[in-house]
């Protein structure tokens, strides 16, 4: 008799899983700059099925009318390890005590999806290739993950010794190369890579397969990884002008930070200060160049066909507050709020070598879908709202009251 209810409720289960789900919607964006009205999106299985058109007469309905539906965002540059222990100060995820870390890296994991976030990029810790497959697994609920694994800097050695380090981030299990051509903004950001460096770190990655994202801050630095054909430049907080035209040129991707990185350092001072290059000199910087970071975002806004992804480098304290960039590059920096949230789903899908998955909603792709009570081109404050999530056909939230479940 227990077999047999076992048995019965397991085909239960597998028929429901069968059955498409439809979600109802007045407001939804692509994720390519289109709004479409009043329209549906039928889902099967992990995938979108179709996108208007009628609703299969078996499916299991959700009505999310009340709100604003996009694709599911991410962030391209976050550290999600990265948190604050249980004495309250910060912690590489790698550093802490094992229970203790996997717990907090939970939290950080299903704070960022249910902030909307369906996938992420995180480059710099070796103990990302474990999250990401326990994510992919289902071990543990949160945005799809990819990683760098280690970064490379100016202590990774010469040229050769460069190649020889990314051909082991391949064979580790790495999805993309983080490479450090300049220090960090905490210890002024000059440049710490030689172009021949450079050269030879993104060349090798090319060369297997392997997209390359490097950390930036000064002219010279973003300037010679453009000219090593280098997939994209993180914060480039002092790029000139001339340089910016030259990654439009060559189609380098930009991931600027100015609505959540230094605001959460500083907000955070307490729980950094004293720990590696967290110092005094540090937050003295972090409030010197805010100004200098705002206007050369909003000069990058000028130049034609740069291609300007959504990136946050969120750390210990910034994870599920991943929307306060939109915030800030709309309100602060001037930005088109579509063209931010175009950066945030299809551009930044793109840049990872993901575009014909995920990042825009239709037929084919990843049923990766975020609702927002309230529309965030119209409300900034709405993309901290997000009331339904789903990532892979499966609903992670949904607390919307007009977004249940009926049949």
């Amino acid at each position: 008799m227990t077999k047999l209810l076992l048995f019965t409720l397991s085909m239960t289960l597998v028929f429901a899983q069968d059955r498409p789900l439809v979600l109802k919607t007045s407001t939804l964006f692509d994720g390519k700059g289109k709004t479409l009205k009043n329209t549906i999106i039928v889902i099967q299985g992990s995938k979108i099925a179709s996108v208007g058109g009628k609703a299969p007469a078996n499916a299991v309905t959700y009505d999310l009318t009340a709100f604003t539906v996009s694709p599911g965002w991410i962030d391209t540059h976050t550290h999600i390890a990265n948190h604050f222990n249980s004495s309250d100060r910060f912690v590489e995820g790698e550093a802490a005590p094992v229970p203790e870390a996997l717990l907090r890296m939970a939290e950080n994991l299903a704070a960022t999806l249910n902030a909307g976030f369906t996938t992420l990029q995180s480059p710099g810790a070796m103990i990302d290739n474990d999250l990401r497959d326990a994510v992919a697994r289902g071990i543990l609920p949160g945005p799809r993950v990819r990683t760098s694994l280690d970064a490379l800097d100016e202590h990774s050695g010469g040229p050769d010794q460069m190649r020889t380090l990314i051909r082991e981030r391949k064979q580790q299990g790495a999805d993309f190369i983080k490479i450090f051509a300049s220090k960090s903004i905490r210890e002024d950001g000059a440049k710490s890579l030689t172009d021949e460096q450079i050269q030879a770190a993104c060349g090798e990655a090319k060369a297997l397969g392997l997209r390359t994202l490097v950390h930036a801050h000064t002219d010279d630095a973003a300037n010679a990884a453009v000219l090593a054909g280098c997939t994209a430049i993180e914060h480039g907080f002092f790029v000139s002008d001339a340089t910016f035209d030259l990654m439009a040129q060559h189609g380098t991707y930009y991931d600027p930070q100015i609505g959540l990185l230094l605001q959460n350092y500083l907000e955070n001072k307490a729980k950094y200060l004293g720990i590696g290059t967290w110092n005094e000199h540090a937050y003295e910087n972090y409030v010197k160049y805010q100004p200098v970071i705002l206007e050369t975002f909003k000069r990058s806004l000028k130049h034609k066909n740069l291609k300007i992804v959504y990136g946050t480098d969120a750390n210990a304290g910034a994870h599920g507050r991943n929307y306060q960039e939109f915030i800030g590059r709309v309100r602060d920096g001037g930005q088109d709020p579509m063209q931010v949230l175009i950066g945030a789903t299809a551009l930044a899908a793109e840049s990872m070598g993901m575009g014909d998955q995920i990042g825009s909603i239709a037929p084919g792709m990843q049923a990766d879908i975020v609702a927002f009570d309230g529309n965030p081109l119209q409300d900034v404050n709405a993309a901290g709202r997000a009331v339904f999530v789903m990532k892979a056909g499966k609903v992670f939230e949904n607390l919307g009251h007009g977004a249940k479940d009926h049949q």
